[in-house]
């Protein structure tokens, strides 16, 4: 992970994008999935020069194109949300304080992927 985010559990997916938008590192693609589908978001992106290949919601009366090939490439951000997850800490959610739990996913983070 580059960015660490908590929201509240009933808030969608788009709404905790916005907060790291400014963050976003230079790179060519943003991978992500349809909870990440709204029009400001793909604007935001292409403003960045950053190319998304987010597909399109259900109810989206103009189907939008994406690159089908690089999406299925999306299975190594699952992958690192389950590698997360088998911290029992991170994934029961023992800590309440949304500020001590963030330390606890980075922590996680830092031992899987950089030591």
């Amino acid at each position: 992970p580059l960015s660490l985010f908590v929201t509240a559990g009933q808030v969608s997916d788009y709404i905790g994008a916005r907060a790291l938008c400014d963050s976003l590192p230079n790179v060519d693609w943003l991978l992500g999935d349809r909870g990440y589908d709204a029009d400001w978001f793909r604007e935001a992106l292409q403003d960045k020069g950053i190319r998304a290949c987010i597909p399109g919601r259900k109810q989206r009366k103009t189907p939008v194109k994406y690159d089908k090939r690089r999406y299925k490439r999306r299975n190594r951000i699952e992958i690192m949300f389950g590698r997360l997850k088998d911290w029992r800490r991170v994934a029961t959610r023992y800590d309440r304080c949304p500020k001590v739990f963030l330390s606890a996913i980075a922590l996680a983070a830092i031992v899987i992927y950089w030591l």
